[in-house]
């Protein structure tokens, strides 16, 4: 097998919307769009939103996303969030913070209820980097 391409699809109730949202937000291009659905790229990076209700989604799978969540790994979490939370602030879920597995984050929910973690990774904490070294599972 040869893989040409691998990229998530999320449906949506509001194609137009999200679609803006990701453009707007993060700067994704729009590489293709008609009214059901809409191809974007960021860099070497695809996304695409497709209109829930179209008949391409098999029957009984015609509904927006649930528990989605995107991961955006960037080397500045902090502008990042800055910039996001002027445009957004009403969208943030899980204010910024650091975690001792070692990611700095913040989570905004992106149209349709698709959660968005934009990511920085750091170095864990002591106490976690000493207990994986050990073999044992952290909390």
């Amino acid at each position: 097998m040869h893989v040409t391409g691998f990229y998530p699809v999320i449906t949506s109730t509001d194609v137009a919307a999200a679609a803006a949202f990701y453009r707007d937000a993060l700067g994704f291009e729009t590489t293709y769009e008609s009214d059901w659905y809409v191809s974007l790229r960021l860099d070497r990076f695809e996304l695409a939103i497709l209109d829930a209700r179209h008949e391409t989604i098999p029957e009984g799978f015609r509904r927006a996303p649930q528990g989605v969540l995107l991961n955006l790994e960037v080397d500045d979490v902090d502008a990042v969030h800055a910039a996001l939370t002027r445009e957004h602030p009403d969208r943030v879920r899980l204010p910024l913070r650091d975690e001792d597995f070692g990611q700095r984050h913040v989570i905004l929910e992106a149209p349709d209820g698709v959660l968005l973690d934009v990511i920085q990774p750091i170095a864990p904490s002591a106490e976690f980097a000493a207990a994986y070294a050990e073999g044992e599972a952290p909390a």
